[in-house]
């Protein structure tokens, strides 16, 4: 089994895991296969007050980080999401930096990370709330949402 079959097969037994997570409080949803799909469906969990499994919401977050990262290849902005994932971006015309943590850092919960990348917040609401930005390329609100 290659590591991308590893990594579908955990993705589809977290989708089901969440889904029946929900299922038990009485919310029916259903998601698209897919990390962002499993973003959601965390997502409506915290927002029907329900405490979604701790390695649901790290393998979403891992997931998307690693999205986040694929799709802006480069090293001008470091995202932490604590504990869950690091990861360093490309992002305006910054520099490239080689060593060390970028001077461009913006650190945020898992479940701000996965609610900006579902849409459910704005970048500009999380700047005020639970996102904390430092340096001139910190602004990723061209980022969010995910697609």
């Amino acid at each position: 089994m290659t590591v991308a079959d590893r990594r579908r097969r955990e993705l589809e037994e977290a989708l089901v895991r969440a889904q029946a997570t929900l299922a038990g409080a009485g919310v029916e949803l259903r998601a698209e296969p897919s990390e962002l799909g499993l973003a959601r469906l965390i997502v409506a969990g915290e927002q029907a007050s329900l405490t979604m499994a701790p390695d649901l919401v790290a393998l979403a977050t891992r997931m998307l980080a690693q999205r986040l990262a694929t799709s802006r290849p480069g090293r001008t902005v470091e995202v932490r999401i604590p504990p869950y994932a690091a990861v360093q971006v490309g992002h305006g015309q910054g520099p490239t930096h080689t060593r060390g943590t970028p001077p461009s850092v913006i650190e945020t919960d898992a479940l701000t990370f996965l609610r900006l990348a579902t849409g459910d917040v704005t970048w500009a609401q999380a700047v005020a709330g639970r996102v904390r930005i430092s340096g001139v390329h910190a602004d990723l609100s061209d980022v969010f949402p995910f697609g």
